[in-house]
């Protein structure tokens, strides 16, 4: 299953406003910019976004619409409090007046509504988890260009893996026509059986069946991957490092100019999938 990392999401009504980015990352990593009265929300929204999504930078955002301003009222037993304490101190030391203001700035001299705090957060919950399901649909939306792109780049590993295994079929008959072509510049005679000897030697050393049927294995298990149901980032990472590998060591062993050049393109095709392959979930 493909889904990409990179995506939006938003739900609002007329309390309060969601927006949700998500970017690359190897891991899953969340970060909330939350208003006051739903900064106790955190744990919730972890949870819920966990249980959708498995890598990722996500950012959430929290507004509140303008009719959704908590109204606040006097806490008159720490009003009580903090007037004593003020007029206690008044007799001991030479106090002006008190601002009005300040008092009400002194924490736990205000307090908001409880309920309409609870309508509140109960509301960004509820937003919350719609704002996910459309940051995922549009997850899902990218991940089918990516699964795409991915399937694309894998029909071209495929195909110039057959032509580098078509080639060596024909290395060995190369070789050998090349070494007697150099022999006969040199003598007049020379010994059929040492120039098989040479010719087997030189094909062995040039041997990439190994790599060639790593290269099929690895090529399998991607669509494998791309198939199945759970989110294959990560995996998808690991063999396309592999394929990676595979195509430096046929590159380093090629013997003949045309396989050297579909060595080359393979490369190509398989950091052009590394690059696709950095955004999927």
């Amino acid at each position: 299953m493909v889904a990409s990392m990179t995506a939006f999401g938003r739900a609002g009504c007329d309390l309060v406003e969601w927006e949700i980015r998500s970017v690359n990352h190897r891991y899953l990593e969340l970060g909330f910019r939350l208003p006051d009265p739903c900064q106790g929300l955190e744990q919730s929204l972890r949870e819920l976004t966990i249980s959708r999504i498995r890598r990722g930078k996500v950012d959430a955002t929290l507004r509140l619409a303008p009719r959704a301003a908590v109204a606040s009222r006097l806490h008159d037993g720490n009003l009580e409090t903090l007037l004593a304490v003020v007029a206690n101190l008044g007799t001991r030391t030479a106090v002006g007046p008190v601002d009005p203001l300040a008092l009400l700035r002194w924490p736990g001299v205000l307090e908001d509504d409880p309920e309409r705090v609870a309508r509140i957060r109960q509301t960004a919950l509820a937003r919350y988890a719609v704002a996910v399901d459309a940051l995922v649909a549009h997850r899902d939306s990218e991940g089918a260009g990516l699964d795409a792109l991915l399937r694309e780049r894998l029909a071209a590993v495929e195909r110039i893996g057959g032509a580098v295994r078509h080639l060596v079929a024909q290395h060995a008959e190369v070789l050998r026509e090349r070494l007697r072509s150099r022999i006969h510049a040199l003598a007049s005679r020379f010994d059929e059986s040492r120039l098989e000897q040479e010719v087997a030697l030189l094909v062995q050393k040039a041997d990439v069946a190994e790599e060639l049927e790593r290269l099929e294995i690895h090529v399998a298990q991607i669509r494998a991957s791309l198939d199945g149901s759970e989110p294959c980032g990560r995996r998808l990472d690991f063999l396309i490092q592999e394929l990676g590998r595979e195509a430096n060591t046929l590159a380093a062993k090629s013997g003949l100019p045309e396989a050297a050049r579909l060595a080359v393109d393979l490369k190509v095709a398989i950091d052009q999938m590394r690059e696709q392959a950095q955004n999927v979930e």
